[in-house]
């Protein structure tokens, strides 16, 4: 496949493992076992069957009627929402302890921001009785209070991270140092298609079994596996990677990928990394990142905490170089006048991580037989502090 990672894990110039000397036994242990792991039947029928029966799969191919009609065009969501936990996070974690168990660790790490992927992480080890620690920013354990209670309740042990901005740079920073002094029992779940080689690799394999979905689904509803454009979102990048996964060397599908513009990519306040970044190493890899003239990582923003990241994962910045993906970036209003408009429309309450895709529909033409796939990665219980606020604004302006 043309846009497969490189046996040393470089998407072009991008990727590859830089790591402390102290990491090397924990990454050589799992790249030199991930794909013989995945390989193996025993993996396949058991990741073939939680998928079935615990996560609730195939998620469904929803066609958006008046979201349709309102924009003269054929809008389909891949409704990732329904997933047990609420995101397709749950695609990721739930091969990664089968692979933690195949590799014989008694404890899991993870990082999250909006929370998604805590929760997701807590649930796979409650499921297997593996003892979990998540990371989270201390800024996000206040703003994701629900995600951190549903944790907690899962059995998890949620450390907040007091450094940096308290959000999931931060996070990140607190496992991987858990990491290191942890080699021998721990794995770590990492949540996106980020980090040292072979994450990026790994969570795309196991999060493409949503465009795998997407393939034979449009086949029943529209006659054909192929649409004309498939949409998501991108903070690291786990949800846009499985979405497009399958349609990579199939240039007749755009691909458009959302960043979070925050308040604008002209301003401080923004986690638009590919429209503001710049090439460094960030989380052991090669990418495109948030910096300042001496390298050192600006700060994001985003009202998303899932999209509130300083860089981006190295597939993406990859797709951006060659430009088989096209990368916008959206702002907080844009993002929230999309979400409330698609609770309107359809009645479905998305992430504000989604409603990033979402807001494409204002940003571009499409033609009636357009056949356009939104991945909607998460629902939005996690969000109703933010959305509730913005009407309590709306009221008072009223």
């Amino acid at each position: 496949m043309k846009y497969d990672v490189d046996e040393k894990g470089f998407y072009g110039e991008f990727g590859g493992a830089f790591i402390p000397e102290a990491m090397y036994p924990n990454i050589e242990e799992l790249q030199n076992n991930y794909l013989k792991i995945l390989a193996s039947s025993s993996f396949q029928t058991e990741y073939a069957r939680l998928l079935k029966y615990y996560v609730g799969r195939p998620s469904p191919l929803y066609y958006a009627g008046r979201l349709s009609e309102h924009y003269k065009t054929k809008i389909y969501l891949k409704r990732e929402d329904l997933n047990h936990t609420g995101s397709h996070k749950i695609n990721n974690t739930i091969g990664q302890i089968l692979i933690a168990r195949k590799l014989g660790k008694t404890r899991i790490i993870a990082e999250t921001g909006a929370g998604q992927h805590g929760v997701a992480t807590a649930t796979v080890c409650a499921l297997t009785g593996i003892q979990c620690v998540v990371y989270m920013g201390a800024l996000d354990v206040s703003r994701q209070a629900p995600n951190v209670l549903r944790m907690k309740m899962l059995g998890a042990e949620v450390i907040p991270v007091e450094s940096g901005n308290k959000t999931l740079k931060d996070a990140t920073n607190g496992a991987l140092r858990d990491w290191i002094n942890n080699p021998w029992d721990t794995h770590y779940i990492i949540g996106s298609v980020v980090g040292p080689h072979p994450y990026p690799d790994l969570v795309a394999r196991l999060q493409s079994v949503i465009s795998e979905e997407i393939r034979w689904q449009l086949t029943e509803q529209e006659g054909r596996e192929l649409p004309d454009y498939i949409i998501a979102c991108v903070g690291g990048g786990s949800n846009a990677s499985g979405a497009f996964y399958h349609y990579l060397n199939n240039e007749n599908v755009k691909l458009i990928a959302t960043e979070a513009a925050g308040l604008g990519i002209d301003t401080k306040e923004t986690a638009a990394t590919l429209a503001t970044g710049s090439p460094g190493v960030l989380h052991s890899c090669k990418t495109m990142l948030m910096q300042n003239e001496d390298g050192q990582i600006t700060e994001p923003y985003s009202i998303s905490a899932g999209l509130d990241y300083p860089g981006i994962g190295p597939m993406h910045s990859f797709l951006h170089k060659i430009q088989r993906v096209e990368y916008l970036s959206i702002t907080d209003k844009e993002a929230l006048d999309a979400a409330f408009f698609l609770t309107q429309s359809e009645g479905i309450i998305p992430a504000l991580e989604s409603a990033h895709a979402l807001a494409v529909l204002d940003k571009k033409k499409f033609v009636p037989d357009d056949v356009v796939v939104i991945n909607l990665s998460g629902r939005g219980d996690k969000d109703m502090d933010a959305y509730i606020d913005v009407m309590n604004k709306k009221k008072h302006l009223l």
